[in-house]
C-alpha cells in the first residue's frame, strides 16, 4: 500500500524542491540566473550547440510556476524552456544568442530570501592569448611560444545588494572598490607578462567560497581584495594590508574588520567557511605546505611600500586575520583596505578620480616588486629569471614534466630524483634548453 500525505499525494512527490521563479539581470558581459527555491536541490550543467543552449538539470525538483523571463537584448538569452524530466526532476534549458562560459553557485535562504541558485554567464571571457612581443613588435622566438602572462586575480568588495561599509555623505563601499579594481585591471592588462582576471566585473553580489574559486579556477598567481571599509572612530584613515591568520589577529581592528566582512557574507547567505568545517583544515595544511603564506606575506610587504607613497598607512607592517575570502589554498591572496570610507576626508579622495588612480599605480608597482622575484617558471616575467618549480598540492612529477615540455627523466635528472615521489612545498629545478 503506497503512503500518502495529507492531500492525496505519494510523500515522495510531497519533498520535492520547488522552483518559484527565474529571475534574470544583465550587468555588461556577465548575464545573471536565479533561481529561486523552496528548498535545497542538486544541479548540474552541460552545453549544447549548433545553436548554442545550456541545460541545467534539478534533482527531486519541479517548477511550481511557468518559468519565465523578460526579454533584454543586451543579455546572453534568448528564452527559457522547461519540462519534468525522469519523473522526478526538472530540466530547464537556455536558449543562447552567443556561446557563454557558466559559473553557478548556491545561497542559504537570508534576508527573507529564500534557497537560491545562482548562475553567472559571462560571454566576455573568451579572450585570445597575447602573443609575446619584443620591444620592436616582432614575435618571440620559438622558445617562448609556450610562455604565459602571470594571472592577477583582483576582487572587488562587496556588490549587488552588499553595498559594503557607507560613508558620511553616503558613498557605497561597493562601488568605489569597483571603481579601483578596474583601474587596476586596465593597468595590469597593459603591462608585459600580466593578466587581469576580475573577480566582480560588475555590481553583483558574490559569496566568499565563490570569489576563492574563481581565483583558483582561472589559475591566478596571486588574488588581491580590495575594500574600503569604515569603523566607528571616523578619525581613524589610513590604507592597510591584511594577509591571513592562522592564529589570532594582529591588532583588535583587524578582528573586529575580518569579523565584519566574514557575518556579512552569511547574512546575505553565504555557504560558512569556519573553523568546524573539515575543507578549511586542508586549506590551512595546503598553505602551508605551498608556501603561500610566506608568498602572501612578501606580496602584502611589497604593496604597503608602495602604498606610502600614494598616502598615509595606517600600520607599516602587514596585519593578520581571519578573513574568510583569504583562504585560498593554493593561491597567494592579500586583502588592501584602500582607506577607511568613515572618515570624511578620506571618503571624499575614494571618489576622487586621481586617488583611486594612484591607487592603482601603487598596487601595480607593488606587483612588479613581488613578481620580479616570485613569477612561476613557464611565465614571461620569470623568462632569465632562475627556473625552478614550487610544487603545489595535487600537481604530479609528470604533469609538471609536460607542462615545461620535459621528459620526466630530464626533470628528475636535474632534481637527482628516481622516483615519483614529492610533496607541496618542495622546490624542482626546470633545465633550460641550451
Amino acid at each position: 500500500m503506497t503512503a500518502l500525505g495529507l492531500v492525496g499525494m505519494p510523500l515522495p512527490a510531497l519533498a520535492r524542491t520547488g522552483v518559484q521563479r527565474v529571475r534574470m539581470s544583465v550587468d555588461g558581459d556577465t548575464t545573471r540566473v536565479v533561481f529561486d527555491m523552496d528548498g535545497e536541490a542538486d544541479y548540474s550543467m552541460f552545453h549544447l550547440q549548433s545553436p548554442d543552449r545550456l541545460v541545467v538539470d534539478l534533482e527531486n525538483a519541479r517548477a511550481i510556476e511557468d518559468l519565465a523571463i523578460s526579454d533584454n537584448p543586451r543579455s546572453a538569452i534568448k528564452a527559457v524552456r522547461h519540462a519534468a524530466r525522469n519523473g522526478s526532476d526538472l530540466r530547464v534549458v537556455f536558449d543562447l544568442r552567443k556561446p557563454v562560459e557558466p559559473r553557478s553557485f548556491v545561497l542559504m535562504p537570508a534576508q527573507g530570501a529564500p534557497h537560491r541558485l545562482v548562475l553567472d554567464l559571462n560571454a566576455g571571457e573568451a579572450i585570445a592569448p597575447r602573443v609575446a612581443e619584443n620591444s620592436n613588435g616582432a614575435r618571440r622566438g620559438r622558445s617562448q611560444e609556450n610562455l604565459r602572462d602571470v594571472v592577477v586575480a583582483i576582487d572587488a568588495g562587496h556588490g549587488g545588494h552588499d553595498p559594503g561599509a557607507i560613508g558620511p555623505a553616503g558613498t557605497r563601499e561597493k562601488d568605489v572598490v569597483l571603481q579601483i579594481a578596474r583601474r587596476l585591471a586596465e593597468r595590469v592588462d597593459s603591462e608585459r607578462g600580466m593578466k587581469a582576471v576580475m573577480i566582480r566585473s560588475g555590481d553583483y553580489f558574490l559569496p566568499l567560497r565563490e570569489r576563492i574559486e574563481r581565483a583558483r579556477k582561472a589559475d591566478a598567481d596571486v588574488f588581491v581584495s580590495i575594500h574600503a571599509d569604515a569603523i566607528a572612530n571616523r578619525s581613524v584613515q589610513g590604507s592597510s594590508v591584511y594577509m591571513l591568520s592562522e592564529r589570532g589577529a594582529s591588532s583588535e581592528a583587524a578582528r573586529f574588520l575580518a569579523q565584519r566582512e566574514n557575518q556579512a557574507d552569511l547574512s546575505l547567505g553565504g555557504v560558512p567557511i569556519n573553523g568546524k568545517d573539515d575543507s578549511l583544515t586542508n586549506v590551512l595544511l595546503d598553505l602551508a605546505q605551498s608556501g603561500s603564506l610566506e608568498a602572501s606575506n612578501t606580496l602584502a610587504e611589497r604593496m604597503i611600500s608602495e602604498l606610502h607613497r600614494v598616502g598615509k598607512v595606517r600600520k607599516p607592517e602587514v596585519e593578520r586575520a581571519n578573513f574568510a575570502v583569504l583562504r585560498s589554498p593554493d593561491v597567494p591572496s592579500i586583502l588592501v583596505e584602500a582607506a577607511f570610507i568613515s572618515n570624511p576626508s578620506e571618503e571624499r579622495k575614494l571618489r576622487s578620480a586621481s586617488f583611486q588612480s594612484s591607487l592603482a599605480d601603487a598596487m601595480l608597482t607593488g606587483l612588479r616588486s613581488y613578481f620580479s622575484t616570485h613569477a612561476r617558471p613557464g611565465t614571461l616575467i620569470a623568462d632569465g629569471q632562475p627556473d625552478q618549480h614550487i610544487i603545489r598540492p595535487g600537481e604530479t612529477l609528470s604533469g609538471i614534466a609536460d607542462r615545461y615540455s620535459l621528459s620526466l627523466a630530464e626533470l628528475r635528472s636535474a632534481n637527482n630524483v628516481s622516483d615519483d615521489r614529492i610533496y607541496a612545498g618542495q622546490v624542482l629545478q626546470i633545465p633550460r634548453d641550451s
